[in-house]
């Protein structure tokens, strides 16, 4: 390989092998808790987005208004093994439930139902999975996605019958109650006033490694004599 320009292409080579002994180090598990710098990082940015999701008493203060609201529906169940767990979650919400076969006919009060399932993803989201299946009798995070199924299918059926204002709620306690309870179950919350060093320290370490890598290919490149200038304008006779 011809080098022309021994200056750039060291610097280039330099910082090239110190960014790939930074990489190596980030997967070695030498953060706290013995995580790798991947882990710890995941770890984090996990508990940040788990503390500013907490949307439940919001949500319950939007289901206030359709306690008393009346609702009958009849879905169809994936598995014929879910039905029994099905029925345990929709009586200890006051609903009523017949099946036949995968299907259930279901009706009661669609405000106290709801807020059943509300009451499960807050104790979910604060961790306390054992105070949900003490409730059902099954594990927790199964007990969390029989209600998203259950209630997705409601929804389908109150879009169906143009209950829009039954299928709204039922969508904001699956996307604002009932998922994140589930997706950040067993990860502690913390705010992002509380991690704000820490987290300015690794945007800041992303941009810049970034730049290192981009630099020692710029710099390797230059050294081998292969640059990027702008081309003369050919001018017309």
């Amino acid at each position: 390989m011809l080098i022309r320009h021994a200056k750039m292409f060291n610097m280039g080579l330099v910082l090239g092998v110190s960014f790939l002994g930074v990489l190596f180090l980030i997967f070695q598990p030498i953060f706290p808790g013995g995580k790798t710098g991947l882990d710890f990082a995941d770890d984090l940015f996990n508990k940040l987005a788990k503390g500013s999701s907490y949307f439940i008493p919001e949500v319950a203060k939007a289901n206030e208004k359709f306690m008393g609201t009346n609702f009958s529906v009849t879905i169809k169940l994936d598995k014929p093994e879910q039905v029994d767990n099905a029925i345990k979650i929709l009586a200890a919400g006051g609903a009523q439930a017949t099946a036949k076969e995968t299907q259930l006919a279901i009706s009661g009060d669609l405000g106290k139902l709801l807020g059943n399932a509300i009451q499960d993803s807050d104790d979910m989201f604060r961790n306390d999975g054992a105070k949900v299946s003490s409730r059902y009798g099954f594990k927790e995070t199964e007990v969390m996605a029989l209600w998203w199924s259950v209630l997705n299918k409601m929804n389908k059926e109150f879009q169906k019958n143009k209950k829009l204002n039954e299928s709204d709620m039922v969508m904001r306690v699956m996307q604002r109650a009932i998922e994140p309870a589930f997706n950040f179950y067993g990860i502690e919350a913390e705010r992002v006033s509380g991690k704000a060093f820490t987290l300015t320290g690794l945007l800041v370490f992303y941009v810049l490694y970034t730049m290192w890598w981009g630099y020692a290919i710029f710099y390797m490149f230059d050294g081998i004599g292969l640059s990027m200038k702008k081309a003369k304008v050919k001018k017309e006779v």
